[in-house]
């Protein structure tokens, strides 16, 4: 899909696919997902073969780390599929000395690919914010904002955090950032602010759950109950997804950045690594319960009329992650292509 060079509405447009319940294990239903492809792994299939497969599921967004040639290569004359690509974390000290360096980055990195690949964001970092590469984002965000604005490209400009940046976050209405978060992360999402691009977060419900399992409900982790367990004043909240989601905006709020635009980024369960909590069982209802409540377009009790848009964490599992649940993310097997389980 081509995206105009409109509104974040009319961007949102770009990360909409159709999931196939017959091809994968997918559910039959239009949702606002898209699927994240790592590449570390020396088992992967050919970009070639991944682009059928998404073809196949009809897949039309999807997030790579950074500008892997092979990849973008590989999706020339396939527009129908948006592709989110990431600035890498090791050149962001570099780039953030001059618009020059960014100017030279863009043509190298995304020049090539702009007549016959369909990219629609450029994430500045992975996850640096907060830390000692944070305070780099901003002027490289700016710099490339400015880049894409002087030529009227499509391209949206962000960054990615993990919910790292909450110094509390229990019930969601307490959320707020911690001191560094609030020197690096809150200037990023006032930029934002002003063009209403979206801020790309990362939601891990699993980490959390693991962290504590004697004294979290695993329904309420995975999406599996209807019943409140947790009563924020008025709010009712069901799932620990909705709590962090409302947490991260209730912190926004604080900081004077209010109604602006989450993308979901990451989420996912591993299916492996960690004994009885990672099985393939509750990586499929977690995973699919996700689809379910973001096709559901009710948002979440703090945003009730704001649907969710988001990326399930990962196409497949990678064998040079770290050894346990890092490298069991996956939705496929890399080496066949088939599903490691069924989302229901």
């Amino acid at each position: 899909m081509d995206c105009p060079k409109k509104s974040f509405l009319f961007m949102i447009s770009c990360i909409i696919l159709l999931l196939n319940y017959n091809n994968g294990g997918f559910v039959h239903a239009t949702t606002n997902i898209g699927l994240n492809y790592g590449l570390l792994g020396d088992n992967l299939p050919p970009p070639s073969q991944v682009i059928n497969l998404y073809k196949s599921l009809g897949i039309t967004s999807i997030r790579i780390f950074d500008t892997n040639t092979d990849v973008l290569n590989a999706f020339r004359g396939n527009r129908d599929i948006g592709v989110i690509v990431g600035v890498k974390n090791e050149d962001l000290a570099a780039l953030a000395v001059s618009e020059n360096a960014v100017n030279t980055w863009f043509m190298t990195n995304i020049e090539p690919y702009l007549a016959d690949v369909n990219i629609t964001f450029i994430t500045v970092g992975n996850e640096v914010i907060p830390g000692d590469i944070g305070p780099h984002v901003l002027p490289v965000m700016q710099s490339l904002t400015n880049l894409v604005k002087s030529r009227s490209l499509p391209i949206l400009i962000s960054t990615t955090v993990a919910m790292t940046n909450l110094g509390q976050s229990y019930p969601p209405s307490s959320g707020e950032f911690t001191s560094q978060a609030r020197e690096q992360l809150v200037p990023v999402l006032k930029f934002l602010s002003q063009t209403t691009t979206p801020i790309l977060v990362n939601i891990y419900p699993y980490f959390a759950y693991a962290s504590d399992p004697s004294n979290i409900l695993l329904d309420y982790a995975i999406f599996n109950t209807d019943a409140v367990v947790v009563q924020d004043g008025p709010l009712g909240y069901s799932n620990m997804f909705d709590v962090i989601f409302d947490a991260f905006v209730w912190a926004m709020e604080k900081e004077g950045v209010k109604d602006l635009p989450m993308v979901v980024s990451e989420t996912g369960w591993p299916s492996a690594g960690n004994g009885n909590l990672t099985t393939p069982e509750i990586a499929s209802i977690y995973n699919g319960n996700f689809v379910k409540h973001v096709g559901s377009g009710k948002g979440t009790p703090k945003r009730p009329n704001s649907s969710i848009h988001g990326f399930l964490f990962a196409t497949f599992n990678e064998n040079q992650k770290p050894a346990g649940t890092e490298q069991n993310f996956g939705l496929y097997y890399p080496t066949d292509l088939k599903p490691i389980y069924k989302l229901f």
